[in-house]
């Protein structure tokens, strides 16, 4: 299993409050730079895409402000994982396409300056305590009013909603495991509130445990856990 470290350089030490918008504009911009195919197979607006990538991003010394995060360095870094290793490869290709090109913000700018892969090593245990990296967002999504209920940890519907999401994102991705005794429990659960691209969402961070085969455990390593995933959100990292 493979991670991507992407480090960007900024004119200013200061990114907007939504910095996912950016992370995922970016990334759009890289894999159209990349490929056409690439593109339309990811980011196709006529279909609703279920990706199998997560990212969670390190802001040094950030302090929060109205509109915009302070940094205590022209730096920050992305942390980036897909479930897909053949699709990992073409991340990896299309960023390398992408170092040392000025990136324009809202007077600021940003470069991707160095692309590192690192090897994790495969989960072998059936359960494990994980810390969230990005925050994670449980979601129900009602087809028929078209509205969406979020969950947090200390509701008592949360681990039954936690499966629920996996569930639809192997089926949506076709993928084929089992998921015969999965489970995502708090341990020291904390519920915070994201911006979602304009929208307001409660979502979840802290330490769980998480229980299943090793293999469903693996993909969802590099996939992320629960939804908006591709938008920084889901992503985790193994305690013991």
């Amino acid at each position: 299993m493979i991670q991507l470290t992407l480090e960007f350089q900024l004119e200013k030490p200061e990114l907007p409050v939504e910095y996912e918008r950016v992370v995922v504009s970016f990334l759009k911009a890289a894999s159209s730079n990349y490929s056409k195919e690439m593109f339309e197979r990811l980011y196709d607006k006529s279909k609703s895409i279920i990706k199998t990538f997560t990212y969670s991003v390190y802001l040094p010394g950030a302090f929060f402000d109205k509109n915009v995060i302070r940094l205590g360095e022209k730096r920050f870094k992305i942390f980036f994982s897909d479930a897909d290793m053949r699709q990992t490869i073409e991340w990896f290709n299309s960023f390398q396409l992408m170092r040392m090109k000025k990136y324009p913000l809202n007077n600021n700018s940003m470069q991707l300056i160095s692309v590192k892969s690192q090897n994790r090593k495969d989960i072998v245990d059936s359960e494990l305590v994980i810390k969230m990296q990005s925050p994670l967002i449980v979601r129900q999504h009602n087809s028929d009013t078209n509205r969406d209920e979020y969950y947090t940890y200390d509701s008592k519907e949360f681990a039954d909603k936690v499966k629920e999401n996996v569930s639809v994102f192997l089926q949506r991705v076709n993928i084929d495991v089992s998921m015969d005794g999965f489970s995502l429990l708090p341990v020291k659960g904390k519920k915070v509130v994201v911006n979602c691209f304009g929208r307001k969402i409660d979502a979840n961070i802290g330490i769980y445990k998480i229980t299943g085969n090793p293999e469903l455990l693996n993909i969802l390593y590099q996939s992320g856990i629960g939804s908006r995933r591709s938008e920084g959100h889901g992503k985790w990292e193994v305690l013991m």
